[in-house]
């Protein structure tokens, strides 16, 4: 299942991105006592009480020189669209506004959760004032201040206690994999002539496939693949800059209900930043991964321009660097027979397990061959390691002190075990833990 989806509303400058902030834990959206200055991330994935979910902050959304109730209005109807729970931020210190009222008459729309928290109740004095909010009709409010933290448990008490439960699945052995990346790279066209039918809407315009569409199939040697296709979301009003920014929260949720992600880039139009942020969540989540460069029929080619491209993408995506590169062309079916044997491989891969004995053999030839390092007159000892999970490939190396552990010799760990073991196309997590 795809993690529950918590949108954060409210009319500008009320401390939207300092919830946000507070509640993923870290500072993400820029704040600034300025109504509109979001203008970064606005997406994370956070936890409470062993519930992880994706969290949204809409002040995120620019649509240029437009009135804040225009804003506002996108904002709210966004999130009435995307979230499975939608907090609605007000703030204490301007009491309840025509802005707030307007919000809230928006979301009386929505019959999915409304969880009504009033920021900037730093002190105790001013709590007696959060009960003007009880008008706006959402219940109790919840007196919180992002910027100090109080009252954010009980807020996240209230939004875990409003997700949707979780539905009974069927057991589903097939192949889940996506494709992500910024609209109009050709995503959805790929879709179809993978499939040879027109499963899904097909159109140059950004932002025509709706929803995340799940198409399940057979290949001629038997294996059983579920596609999902995610696109950018579609364009209400004259909300331009945010569809891109929307189209990354469609393939988090894809991401996280896929085996193996594939990454597609638009050989026309190159490498944009916003190809980087969806391929590092995929990367951060620990996925599968296959890059996919599309549209490969559009470029004049030299014997050269494949092996150029190439090094650019390991040049941009170096994180990547375990992830195979195919170049595609939706339109001819240039290498699209390759994709799905492709794909499976690197699933197998992402699955693949490694006994203890040969793990630790392949870890003792390495330091054999560069021994461990010293800090300080102190030097790393690797006692032994052991495969702990997959889905990725996760180790747990047992040394004397984590601490001496540095970047490098970790790096250079998990290119020996790369060398001995076929893990192309997974990320490798390595865990140092003190042996007791």
């Amino acid at each position: 299942m795809a993690n529950p989806v918590v949108a954060i509303v409210g009319r500008p400058n009320v401390g939207k991105s300092t919830v946000f902030n507070r509640i993923a834990g870290e500072r993400i959206s820029i704040v600034e006592d300025t109504p509109g200055v979001t203008r970064d991330r606005i997406y994370a994935r956070s936890e409470w009480m062993g519930q992880a979910f994706n969290l949204i902050d809409t002040g995120g959304i620019d649509i240029g020189d437009e009135p804040f109730v225009t804003q506002i209005t996108e904002q709210a109807e966004i999130a009435i669209d995307e979230a499975d729970v939608i907090v609605f931020v007000t703030s204490v210190k301007e009491g309840v506004t025509d802005a707030d009222e307007k919000v809230a008459r928006i979301l009386y729309k929505t019959d999915k959760p409304v969880i009504l928290a009033v920021n900037k109740v730093d002190n105790p004095e001013v709590r007696s004032e959060i009960y003007d909010f009880y008008s706006l009709g959402f219940g109790d409010p919840v007196p919180i201040s992002g910027t100090h933290g109080i009252g954010t448990g009980d807020l996240l008490d209230l939004i875990v206690k409003n997700f949707p439960e979780d539905a009974t699945e069927e057991i589903d052995d097939s192949i889940k994999f996506s494709f992500i990346g910024r609209p109009n790279v050709g995503k959805s066209s790929l879709v179809n002539a993978i499939l040879g039918e027109n499963r899904v809407i097909v159109s140059n315009i950004e932002g025509t496939t709706r929803d995340a569409i799940d198409t399940k199939f057979t290949t001629d040697d038997g294996s059983v693949y579920t596609m999902i296709d995610t696109a950018g979301i579609r364009k209400k009003g004259k909300v331009y800059e945010n569809t891109e920014k929307y189209s990354v929260l469609r393939a988090m949720q894809a991401i996280d209900r896929s085996d193996v992600v594939c990454v597609v880039l638009n050989a026309e139009e190159g490498i944009r930043e916003q190809d980087k942020h969806v391929a590092g969540y995929a990367h951060d989540a620990g996925r599968g991964i296959v890059i996919v460069v599309n549209k490969w029929d559009t470029l004049q080619k030299d014997s050269y321009t494949m092996k150029e491209f190439e090094s650019h993408i390991r040049s941009e995506f170096q994180y990547l660097s375990y992830a195979p590169i195919v170049f595609v062309s939706a339109k001819t079916h240039q290498r699209l027979n390759e994709l799905p044997k492709l794909i499976r491989r690197v699933d197998e891969n992402h699955s693949k397990r490694v006994s203890s004995a040969v793990l630790n053999d392949v870890i003792m030839d390495a330091i054999a061959h560069n021994p461990t390092p010293t800090d300080n007159g102190k030097r790393l000892r690797i006692y032994y390691a052991t495969q702990v999970a997959v889905k990725p490939p996760t180790f747990v190396i047992f040394v004397n002190d984590p601490e001496l552990m540095h970047f490098s010799y970790e790096r250079f760990l998990e290119n020996q075990l790369r060398a001995a073991f076929d893990f192309e196309g997974t990320p490798l997590h390595l865990i140092e833990r003190r042996r007791k």
